[in-house]
């Protein structure tokens, strides 16, 4: 089967079949292996399976996983087993034929082939899961896995899947949100998901049932604990200069790092404006903007992403995201120590100097 990412992958849980029996989960984000492996674990729990958990490192012996694979259970029939591949395990190179001739079975590589052999022979009502401690699974059980099930790759959301991941996670809690409440936890939050995901795991403990959270379950109020977020990404797509520089002010004054704002906010708006103004150019409408967006029609990013691009044109949301993109990277490298003049130096170019062709 292909290689699934974690949000495609997290959809197919809610469905009426069971997963694969097979389920291999790598990448570089290990909240999302984490909270993938939780959503399988009660998932294939709501269908009766027993969960069994091993590790796999340097040195470790194959032999409890192998018997538990294969092994009948008198008291646990059905079975998930866990077998979690922690970053000591050392990946060998050669054949599986020759890691089975060659090597002893409590060695990585032949404890690796041992355990491909037993994926193919997987017996009926066992089901196994893989999670690497790596960023990528290795290679001989990665491969098992796309024949014989599914391989889950838990890379960084790309911004248009940030969204979709607050709307599962709240349904994966028994909860419906708002769009301005989306909003608010993709403004806030960016792209981390553990943080989204706690703030949801805290309003479901006090939302009344059936009712769809707001923005007022995130905050105590009709505006977000941090309003400079959602002003200052409006003033910016109204070109409003004066409100912009004392919002970006006022957002310092509290705490906040201008390379956060510069990464989690002012990018995102500038890329979500850029798509926006590359669609107009081709006559394409507000819905055909939202769906390459990957939100909704009616989402007040997506309302702000036109006007913005209406507001400042192609050629110069381009040059301001080129020029982002480089701060951003000048931030990291530690090449710049005015981050503050920097920020805000870019933002009033943005708005102040004339659009040209």
């Amino acid at each position: 089967m292909p290689v699934e990412n974690a949000l495609a992958f997290l959809r197919t849980l809610r469905r009426d079949t069971l997963p694969t029996p097979v389920v291999i989960i790598a990448g570089p984000q290990p909240f999302l292996r984490e909270y993938c492996l939780d959503q399988l674990r009660a998932r294939l729990s709501q269908a009766g399976h027993q969960y069994r958990s091993f590790q796999l490192g340097t040195g470790a012996t194959i032999d409890p996983i192998l018997n538990e694979l294969g092994a009948a259970d008198l008291f646990a029939p059905q079975r998930l087993v866990l077998c979690r591949v922690l970053r000591s395990y050392r990946e060998r190179g050669g054949s599986s034929e020759e890691d089975v001739e060659g090597r002893a079975a409590g060695s990585d590589a032949g404890a690796e082939a041992a355990l491909v052999a037993a994926i193919e022979r997987l017996g009926e009502g066992v089901r196994l899961a893989i999670v690497s401690e790596r960023d990528t699974a290795p290679a001989k059980l990665r491969r098992a896995g796309e024949q014989h099930g599914t391989v889950v790759n838990c890379m960084r959301p790309f911004d248009n899947q940030i969204g979709q991941y607050v709307e599962l996670f709240a349904r994966n809690v028994g909860l419906k949100i708002a769009p301005d409440a989306v909003d608010l936890l993709v403004t806030r939050h960016g792209s981390d998901l553990s943080a989204i995901a706690n703030e949801l795991d805290r309003a479901a403990i006090a939302s009344e049932e059936g009712r769809a959270l707001q923005v007022v379950d995130f905050g105590g109020s009709g505006r977000s604990r941090v309003p400079a977020i959602f002003e200052l990404a409006e003033a910016i797509a109204r070109g409003d200069t004066n409100e912009t520089l004392a919002l970006f002010a006022r957002a310092i004054q509290t705490g906040r790092d201008p390379i956060e704002m510069l990464a989690v906010e002012v990018i995102p708006l500038l890329r979500r404006m850029l798509v926006a103004a590359a669609m107009l150019a081709v006559r394409r409408g507000p819905p055909a903007i939202a769906a390459a967006l990957g939100m909704p029609p009616s989402s007040t990013m997506v309302a702000r992403a036109v006007d913005g691009a209406r507001h400042f044109g192609l050629a110069r949301l381009r040059a301001a995201h080129r020029r982002a993109s480089q701060l951003d990277e000048r931030f990291k490298m530690g090449l710049i120590k005015e981050r503050e003049s920097a920020v805000a130096g870019m933002l009033l170019d943005l708005m102040a100097r004339e659009a040209s062709g």
